[in-house]
């Protein structure tokens, strides 16, 4: 957890404690000695925000160029430099950046020191910038005329059209519902995902060309697999999970006023329901229960309604839609979210859960349903709950704390399945497809999974799975073998890639000119003492010197967040940008973790004048800085103040 805000201003970290003069092992007292031919190697490890990041974004890679450390290529300004490489892994920063739970911010190693590094907060301001100055994905590689049938038009799906068409694949995106987004579109309120940003980088991706776009079109009904499978050479399935979980509790089922969270969305989403119910419960406690209860303060109800003006009539019915003069008549509603969780342990984001209550909701923590009481309508009218205990794993009531919330509209958000109506042959039981590591459907050639459909989760998570997915259909479209994974598996910066990009690249090596291949610190076929770990280690906080690092205060959005007397018929996007001066004033936060940033501690520091600047004309970012051996003594004090823990001691000679 981050240091609390009255600490950060005094900031204290020592590398070494008071009688640590001493080295314990025997070895290690052997290789410090000025004897030792340990000298200084520099070894690239991936730091623990993109580890964190199931998406797979080069994040430290991209807080480098927004910061001004890692230069673009001539004639590209760093804006554009930083949103290619940002959407190397990811075409949706704008998106990303307001809606990610950030999980690469948990994992962050400035939390040891004071507070993250804002990463969310700049990657919205790369998305914004990208949208305003009109950035397009490079043209697609070359055609190679394999075409993919792409189900379901979400993220994971258009991640996967995106990905396809630059390795020059062409797809089709079969998509059930009116427009592409998935829950992007239908699943997140607009005040949290603005309706033009999504469609602008939506629209980016399609303008790559060669993708195909049928929408209300429902695979397993209105086309069937086997016709896919004659009409495509390779199927990726990311239908995503549409169906909302009920209630498990005596009057749930049948009930018509007992919606799915995801209904609710849904219909609000589509812009047919403009109102709620005057007493809404909603049982939850992460994300989507919070976008439910937020929407529902802000439609209000009307006191005089018909029946078919009833909320649960346009959540259940896809066609019927509420008149928008309705809106006018609108009150507030009164809405409560329990949860089962206490509220330190519910998976919502903490500011989140604040705003929430900020804008009048009621939230009763630690406690579970019991039963829906319904009327002798059958309509429900509130919902029994108790306080709760864990008992082997699950959660059980405590007797005499019941009490029952007064309802009009029940709604649970308790979790999401799959619909495989038509699809039945790919169902395990659960409401959901399998999957093996490389993404693809077991014993069933030519398919793939992505998504929510596997598991449902994080939509970071579902873009992330179809970039491996788009790797095994390449592999598979090319008949060629599965590459194992690396066990760090993300996008990682490409020293080789950056020469080349610079035109420093290392001079072609022919073995029958070089002769003896002993001792390679000058040669220039070689890049000198680099070693790239990225794949297989990710750098922790012990590993780098913080004392290096001064206080410096995370740049924090600003959010409009309506109170409660102002959140009815408050639409407006919640969450402002980062100006430019403050994006680059928060990636300069950014540690650097595993990388060198140019420094030069180990330049001032070292006692022989052995390690010395590289000119920026032979080299570039990765390999800053060189070791005179024949002055080196192994001293290891470069090592010791490095402060990203880019320079380990190795053998050398």
């Amino acid at each position: 957890m981050a240091t609390s805000s009255n600490e950060m201003s005094k900031l204290s970290w020592r590398r070494f404690e008071d009688g640590d003069n001493v080295w314990e092992k025997l070895t290690d007292q052997i290789f410090v000695q000025d004897t030792s031919h340990k000298c200084p190697t520099y070894v690239h490890k991936t730091p623990p925000c993109q580890g964190s990041c199931p998406s797979g974004e080069d994040i430290r890679g991209w807080l480098q160029i927004v910061r001004g450390m890692e230069q673009p290529p001539p004639g590209m300004a760093w804006q554009e430099y930083a949103f290619r490489r940002s959407t190397d892994a990811n075409p949706f920063p704008s998106m990303m950046g307001r809606v990610c739970p950030a999980p690469c911010q948990d994992g962050c190693n400035r939390n040891e020191l004071e507070d993250y590094v804002g990463i969310n907060a700049v990657e919205q301001f790369i998305g914004d910038t990208a949208v305003a100055n009109g950035y397009r994905f490079e043209p697609a590689a070359q055609d190679t005329g394999k075409r993919v049938a792409i189900i379901g038009g979400g993220p994971a799906g258009l991640s996967a059209a995106y990905h396809l068409r630059r390795k020059g694949h062409a797809a089709t995106i079969f998509e059930a519902l009116s427009d592409l987004g998935g829950m992007f579109r239908f699943g997140i309120p607009g005040y949290r995902v603005p309706r033009d940003m999504l469609g602008a980088e939506i629209d980016r991706i399609l303008a790559m060309g060669q993708i195909e776009v049928k929408l209300n079109t429902r695979v397993g009904i209105d086309v069937t697999v086997e016709q896919l499978e004659k009409d495509y050479d390779a199927v990726l399935w990311a239908i995503g999970c549409q169906s909302g979980r009920g209630l498990p509790v005596p009057g749930w089922e049948g009930t018509p006023n007992c919606v799915s969270g995801v209904a609710f969305l849904k219909a609000f989403n589509e812009g047919r329901m403009k109102v709620t119910a005057e007493k809404v419960v909603c049982v939850g406690g992460g994300d989507t229960s919070i976008d439910v209860v937020s929407v529902a303060r802000r439609l209000g109800h009307i006191t005089k309604t018909n029946r078919s003006d009833l909320p649960e009539t346009v959540i259940r019915d896809g066609y019927v839609a509420h008149d928008a003069a309705m809106t006018a008549a609108a009150e507030g509603a009164e809405v409560t979210l329990t949860s089962l969780f206490t509220r330190d342990k519910m998976t919502a984001a903490e500011h989140e859960v604040d705003d929430a209550l900020q804008e009048g909701v009621t939230i009763l923590d630690g406690v579970m349903p019991v039963e829906v009481l319904k009327n002798e309508e059958g309509r429900a009218i509130g919902l029994q709950i108790a306080r709760c205990e864990m008992k082997d794993g699950r959660p059980t009531p405590i007797a005499g704390t019941e009490q029952v919330l007064a309802a009009d509209l029940v709604v649970a958000a308790i979790g999401q399945g799959g619909d495989l109506t038509g699809l039945e042959e790919f169902d395990n039981g659960r409401g959901l497809m399998n999957s093996d590591k490389f993404y693809q459907v077991p014993e069933r050639p030519g398919h793939f999974v992505a998504g929510d459909i596997i598991r449902p989760h994080l939509l970071t998570t579902a873009i992330g799975q179809a970039w491996i997915a788009v790797e095994s259909i390449d592999d598979y479209l090319r008949q060629a073998e599965h590459r194992r994974r690396p066990k760090v598996d993300v996008h990682h910066f490409d020293l080789l890639a950056k020469l080349n990009e610079a035109h420093l690249a290392p001079e072609t090596f022919k073995v029958d000119e070089r002769g003896d291949l002993r001792g390679t610190a000058s040669a220039r076929y070689a890049v000198h003492n680099f070693e790239d770990r990225s794949g297989a280690e990710v750098i922790p906080h012990d590993e780098l010197f913080l004392g290096h690092f001064n206080y410096h205060p995370r740049n924090l959005r600003k959010e409009e967040v309506p109170s409660a007397e102002e959140v009815l018929g408050h639409f407006k996007e919640r969450v402002i940008g980062l100006s430019e001066g403050e994006a680059i004033d928060e990636g300069k936060r950014c540690m650097s973790c595993g990388m060198c940033f140019e420094c030069d501690n180990c330049v001032i520091f070292c006692p022989q004048d052995a390690v010395f600047r590289v000119k920026k004309d032979e080299s570039t970012t990765g390999r800053y800085v060189d070791t005179d051996y024949a002055k080196c003594i192994g001293c290891h004090i470069c090592a010791d103040v490095c402060p990203t823990g880019y320079i380990k001691m190795g053998l050398g000679e």
